[in-house]
């Protein structure tokens, strides 16, 4: 037996543990289960539910389980006469108050409350004056409150401090006084609150958008992954009558732990919008009519035909959402190509495209998603990993309360982390690329294509200071690089500049992918100059901003709102406008579709089809429908497998969406996963914008059609975010105060608004965020803006 480990018993069971644990951490690996409230393995101990008291032989008064640390020899009796009389003792006392409404209360069918009580409460109650009552608090769209059923174990007052890094709710009062709630009247912000919700023992804390809208043991539960970020988090579907009823967390300790952002939790709100797609519907004569799918299919078809015979192939474009699962990628690449044509890219928010024959073969974060928690010194490089990726973000968050990890960060704005950070570099675009250069000069970088940035560049202390951490740290830093960077119109400097330091510095490169499945949709070939698999493509094809310079004559769209999810609006919606034939496959039918589009197809919801997202880390994750296709939709997998048939395009005999998947891991076998750039990558100078500029990102609540559609989580502070906001020193110039009415221009488009003033925004810059009604119609961030007072 080794020093770091005591022997001991339990329940006539010898058991041994590491030295210092505590005694229900070494039950619960040994399956003996002891009864708690307020233990939770995520959070500190509180002990302050005594629900653990267990019979220790030779102390005076039994103790409690989460805070007695495991002693050599020590015996335990969980359940002797003396521990079973305690936990009776404190279940009585936690019923005292507690209501009995357990036949309304959201939490029945699977309160910890209800069967503890089965096993340690009586039938009956010695306590005769009358129960206590506690006003429910507003804290927000998103939790019910139901306080009169608390117990007070404090494990959301934890979780907040602890997990989320802000501590919005906490305990007043003292006895039978005390109460949770957030002190002075407001919403809980966090944007992973919900988990409160699961971590709640009781009821006391409810999901409001499922409230009374159906019981645990009426649902059925799937398994499923998020749609949104690149974390990849493992959730579970409940369904109640063939709909999502709600979503919670599925416990995966190398990706999300038991933890999910409330936008995996509440965007599925969104599955059921009024404008959601669900009959095939065809223009004709100007007139939008619904139709059958073999009807609307041979429209498509003839369509897209009739444009490859009057004009060419090389005419087809498609704009694909990175959001779309491994398969659909694959299968709108291969259809396009089928069709002889390479115009397709799922990159539609990135304007910079000049390293791109020198990308990796897919973007990733370079290890392993728990293993951040032991770097040393991180540099973000145009990131809002709060907002972007919460559940990275919470890695730092780990990392910094572990071992006080130096984090810095070049970024437009200062952001309100749940972390410390060492340094901060503001500044608009060409300030991000000229802070890099200074980092890379600080850092001793001295490579042939970025000798015209690094030599000019000035040195500072910051620059000094952040080169040094990346130093010292060495393999144990690594320089992340994230969605404001790959949004940037200097993304080549930014990314050879990163790579650079990282070689410098013995640092790793790393990427934060954007969306789902921006990593799989690199390796299903959803881009226009590779193959699956990430072969070189033999004609190269038009990215994006080549395809907003020169419209197509026929558009495939699939699963986006282009004046919401392409980085210049304006454009896109000219170069959907200029195109002869738009098919637009999607889960919704908005108005604005119905304006352009030719034919819509409605397309099956992540929650409706099977399919696969590689996260961050290349982790392929697939899974099934947990529901059916709502009224005749269908998955984008089979929709692209009939019109590959109908259009004779060869290949196209799958049977499942596995097969599919099987077809492309088969490609991607060979695979060796590697950011490191090329010293021959081109990159591009550091452009200067005479005047403001626009500088912004892409909200949480925004980033694609199914969060944008679901009420509860629009009705959140995080989600107001269509304004526009200014640092206090350019309001001065321009003589505005905060509230102030001004009018914005941009791309020879006005719009009228109120302004902020908010001095984490970097000099002469207007915090204009994409993605927004005050911004569809405006052009790229990080470009020219006007703004004077109205």
């Amino acid at each position: 037996m080794s020093d770091d480990q005591v022997t001991f018993t339990v329940d006539d069971v010898e058991l041994s543990a590491p030295k210092g644990s505590m005694l229900i951490q070494a039950t619960d690996k040994a399956g003996i289960h002891i009864p708690r409230f307020c233990y939770h393995d995520k959070l500190s101990v509180a002990a302050n539910c005594r629900m653990c008291l267990v019979d220790v032989e030779k102390a005076p008064k039994p103790m409690p389980a989460c805070a007695t640390p495991i002693m050599e020899g020590m015996v335990v009796h969980t359940q002797s006469a003396k521990a079973v009389e305690a936990q009776k003792s404190v279940m009585e006392f936690l019923l005292i108050n507690h209501p009995l409404d357990c036949p309304i209360c959201d939490q029945g069918g699977e309160c910890e409350l209800q069967d503890l009580s089965v096993a340690y409460g009586g039938d009956k109650s010695q306590y005769t004056d009358i129960k206590r009552v506690v006003f429910d608090k507003d804290i927000g769209p998103l939790i019910q409150t139901e306080l009169t059923r608390c117990i007070q174990c404090t494990r959301c007052v934890r979780f907040g401090e602890e997990i989320a890094g802000m501590r919005e709710l906490g305990m007043t009062d003292r006895g039978d006084r005390a109460v949770i709630g957030t002190f002075i009247a407001k919403s809980v912000d966090s944007e992973m609150s919900g988990n409160v919700i699961d971590i709640c023992p009781v009821g006391a804390l409810t999901a409001k958008p499922s409230r009374f809208t159906g019981r645990a043991w009426e649902m059925q539960q799937h398994v499923s992954v998020s749609p949104h970020d690149s974390v990849g988090s493992n959730l579970y579907i409940h369904t109640l009558d063939g709909k999502v009823n709600r979503v919670v967390p599925r416990a995966n300790e190398s990706i999300n732990e038991v933890w999910i952002s409330d936008r995996d939790r509440f965007s599925y709100q969104g599955l059921y919008s009024d404008d959601r797609a669900t009959k095939p519907m065809m223009k004709l004569n100007g007139e939008w009519v619904e139709t059958d799918w073999n009807t609307a299919l041979q429209y498509a078809v003839d369509g897209l035909q009739l444009v490859i015979k009057e004009n060419s192939a090389d005419e087809i474009a498609c704009w694909i959402s990175p959001n779309a699962t491994l398969e659909e990628h694959y299968l709108s690449q291969k259809l396009v190509r089928g069709l002889g044509s390479n115009n397709i890219d799922h990159r539609l928010r990135q304007t910079d495209f000049t390293d791109q024959d020198f990308a990796p073969v897919m973007p990733w974060i370079a290890k392993d998603i728990e293993s951040i928690e032991r770097l040393e010194a991180i540099l973000l490089v145009g990131s809002h990993v709060r907002k972007e990726q919460p559940l990275i973000a919470h890695r730092f968050r780990k990392a910094f309360r572990h071992h006080q990890v130096k984090i810095s960060a070049v970024n437009p704005r200062k952001f309100k982390w749940r972390f410390k950070t060492s340094n901060e570099l503001i500044s608009s675009a060409e300030g991000m690329v000229t802070n890099l250069a200074g980092i890379a000069k600080a850092a001793g970088v001295d490579q042939a294509n970025l000798s015209t940035l690094i030599s000019s560049a000035t040195v500072d202390d910051g620059h000094k200071a952040i080169a040094e951490e990346l130093k010292t740290a060495g393999e144990a830093a690594t320089i992340f690089i994230g969605n404001i960077a790959v949004q940037h119109p200097q993304y080549s400097a930014l990314r050879a500049l990163s790579c650079a330091i990282a070689k410098q510095t013995g640092a790793t490169l790393a990427y934060l992918p954007e969306a789902a499945n921006t990593a799989g949709a690199w390796l299903a070939g959803s881009v226009p100059h590779r193959f699956a698999g990430g072969s070189e493509a033999n004609a190269k094809g038009a990215n994006i901003a080549e395809m907003l310079d020169s419209p197509k004559k026929a558009l495939i769209a699939f699963n986006i709102e282009p004046e919401f999810d392409v980085a210049n609006p304006v454009k896109a919606m000219d170069a959907v406008d200029a195109a002869d034939f738009k098919v637009v496959i999607n889960n919704y039918a908005t108005d604005a579709m119905k304006e352009y589009a030719d034919v819509i197809l409605p397309l099956s919801a992540f929650s409706e089809t099977s399919g696969t997202y590689v996260n961050a880390e290349g982790f392929w994750q697939s899974f099934k429908g947990a529901t059916s296709p709502l009224g005749e939709s269908r998955p984008g997998w089979k929709v692209l497998r009939v019109l590959a048939n109908l259009m004779n395009v060869d290949g196209f005999d799958y049977m499942s969406s596995e097969d599919v998947r099987n077809e492309v891991k088969e490609q991607c076998r060979d695979i060796q996963l590697d950011n490191t750039l090329s010293v021959d990558a081109p990159a591009t100078g550091v452009s200067q914008t005479s005047g403001l500029q626009r500088v912004g990102d892409v909200p949480l609540y925004s980033v694609d059609s199914l969060v944008r559609r679901s009420t509860p989580l629009q009705l959140t502070k995080d989600a107001d975010q269509n304004n526009a906001a200014i640092n206090s020193a350019l309001a001065a110039r321009l003589k505005i105060e905060d509230g102030d009415r001004v009018s914005i221009t941009q791309s020879g488009h006005t719009e009228l608004t109120d302004i902020r003033i908010d001095d984490a925004i970097a000099d002469d810059c207007v915090w204009l965020p994409a993605a927004e009604e005050l911004s569809i119609h405006m052009g790229t961030t990080y470009s020219p803006i006007e703004l004077e007072k109205a």
